[in-house]
């Protein structure tokens, strides 16, 4: 572009805005393909991303579980893509004045997402500054295009003079009718920001698709074995309440909860899982030998500790592994030996007493789901399923290591971040039926729903209608203590608007905490309420 230009050989300030945000896409684009071809996951984007949450993770957290629920990922990088975008536009109307702009700042992300990848994703430094230069190169050279095609250009006489625009004229407002400046043609200059646009996500696209074929034709091959003990599921159920959640979660609607922005995709033939720390034998476990060992499958509730009262983060699936006591009996625990301390492919760490690990519940690592081979999107090929503790201190996905330290010898991802080092999941109940704010008919109506203290066990639950006397519901049929319940109350519906709560009382005769208590530090407590009118 000319240097010294007068406001009429500028681009305008739409097109700046464009070109800097569709240079900015495209660096991103580029920045996911190098870091898939060069096999540098996680890509910049999610490097930085996941930087973002460890910073921030505390706040975020809450927030982006109550606005988006169980779309909080997908919320997250959306919005990571939505700001770098408005960044772009910005750097687009600073280079119409400052030539040098995107240089600087291309640059300057290059070097934080090189950073994001080698500090917080543990990706080698040639390849993370590999992708830097591709992203940066490629990204910055198309911001230049789109701000030349967007630049008018004086006029160039016969004489093969250029006409010149003296800055003491009046300021025409129309630019169209002059006619010594050559527009730009905004067909030419949308079409290639368009085609760019077309050309970077395209490739995304084709580079993920190529980067997951290997890993989905090495999942295909996977046979899971018999389980060594199984837990039988309930072969008949007394009752069934329309809309209630059915007793065995489908693995589709099973909540996922966590802080990693791209589900890792582990490669199951150079997987290992290490047991190392205050052991006797350190050793490793290849995927191969995890299947081989003798396993169990358990019904077993896991819940989020975010979950609010009446919330949906909490499911019960039918998980197969190999127990943790099995593992550590091999690895010799040492005495000094207090916490489980693990830790996933991504970085993200929790801990629990070593107490749960032998004290009866069910506590194994887990490699099947449902009958099936364990998602990707739950943890494949590996993860942590104990009954009775919050995921935040126990369920790690893409298991890498487990390791045996002091209770003080380290924090999980979560405590120093606020939440309790401990997490034993409180006893909970939920109306499923009515939903708040609907309509039934009037005449018998039953009210239905789930309540669960995993490991311990519901021994009942009531139904209040109006504040009235607490009446004794109907309970499901449970494979063991390790389990939600599902719970039924047939109520003789008269017109008019009601309201319900519903308490539960576990195994060990401790009754529902009612006092209301936001999920944070330690999960939510109080009784679920609903609304609706006969």
């Amino acid at each position: 572009m000319p240097s010294n230009l007068t406001a009429d050989l500028l681009p305008s300030k739409p097109a700046a805005a464009l070109s800097g945000a569709v240079g900015v896409g495209v660096a991103i684009a580029v920045g996911e393909i190098a870091s898939k071809a060069l096999n540098a996951d996680p890509s910049p984007l999610y490097a930085v991303g996941g930087a973002f949450i460890d910073r921030f993770a505390g706040s975020l957290k809450d927030i982006a579980i109550q606005l988006f629920g169980k779309n909080d990922k997908t919320a997250l990088i959306v919005g990571t893509v939505i700001i770098s975008l408005c960044i772009g536009a910005l750097i687009g109307l600073g280079a119409r004045r400052r030539q040098w702009l995107p240089l600087l700042a291309f640059s300057a992300f290059g070097v934080f997402g090189a950073w994001a990848q080698t500090v917080r994703a543990d990706v080698g430094i040639l390849d993370a500054c590999l992708t830097a230069i591709y992203a940066v190169a490629i990204g910055l050279a198309c911001t230049h295009l789109l701000l030349r095609l967007a630049t008018p250009r004086p006029r160039t006489n016969l004489s093969g003079s250029t006409s010149q625009i003296s800055p003491a004229l009046p300021a025409q407002p129309d630019r169209e009718e002059r006619q010594d400046v050559s527009l730009p043609s905004r067909r030419h200059f949308l079409g290639t920001a368009g085609g760019l646009i077309v050309l970077a996500y395209a490739g995304v696209k084709v580079a993920g698709a190529l980067a997951g074929e290997d890993v989905i034709a090495a999942v295909k091959n996977i046979r899971i074995p018999r389980p060594f003990r199984r837990r039988a599921l309930p072969a008949l159920q007394p009752f069934k309440v329309s809309g209630v959640a059915e007793y065995v979660t489908p693995t589709s609607e099973f909540y996922r909860i966590d802080t990693s922005l791209r589900t890792p995709n582990v490669d199951a033939s150079t997987w290992r899982l290490k047991i190392r720390g205050l052991v006797d034998t350190p050793f490793e476990v290849t995927y191969a030998e995890l299947l081989a060992m003798p396993s169990i499958e358990e019904v077993v509730t896991l819940s989020c500790v975010s979950n609010e009262v009446g919330g949906d983060l909490v499911g019960n699936a039918v998980w197969q592994g190999v127990p943790l006591s099995a593992l550590l009996e091999r690895a010799g625990v040492q005495a000094e030996a207090e916490q489980l301390f693990s830790r996933s492919v991504d970085g993200w760490t929790c801990g629990f007493p070593i107490e749960a690990a032998a004290d009866g519940r069910v506590a194994m690592v887990a490699y099947a789901m449902n009958g099936a081979r364990l998602p990707t999107a739950h943890g494949f090929p590996a993860r942590l399923v104990v009954s009775g503790l919050y995921g935040y201190v126990s369920a790690t996905k893409w298991l890498e290591s487990i390791e045996l330290t002091t209770w003080q010898g380290a924090n999980g991802f979560w405590v120093p971040r606020g939440w309790s080092k401990e997490g034993p999941v409180k006893l909970s109940s939920r109306i499923d039926v009515p939903r708040s704010g609907s309509r039934v008919k009037e005449g018998m109506f039953a009210l239905g729903g789930v309540a669960w203290s995993p490991s311990i066990g519901v021994a009942s639950v009531e139904v209040s209608i109006d504040n009235g006397p607490w009446q004794a519901a109907e309970l499901g049929n449970v494979a063991s203590e390790h389990t939600w319940v599902q719970w039924r109350y047939v109520w003789s519906a008269t017109a008019g608007r009601h309201t319900a709560r519903v308490r539960a009382t576990d195994q060990n005769g401790n009754a529902q905490v009612t006092a209301n208590q936001a999920p944070a530090p330690n999960g939510a407590t109080g009784l679920h309420q609903v609304s609706f009118s006969v």
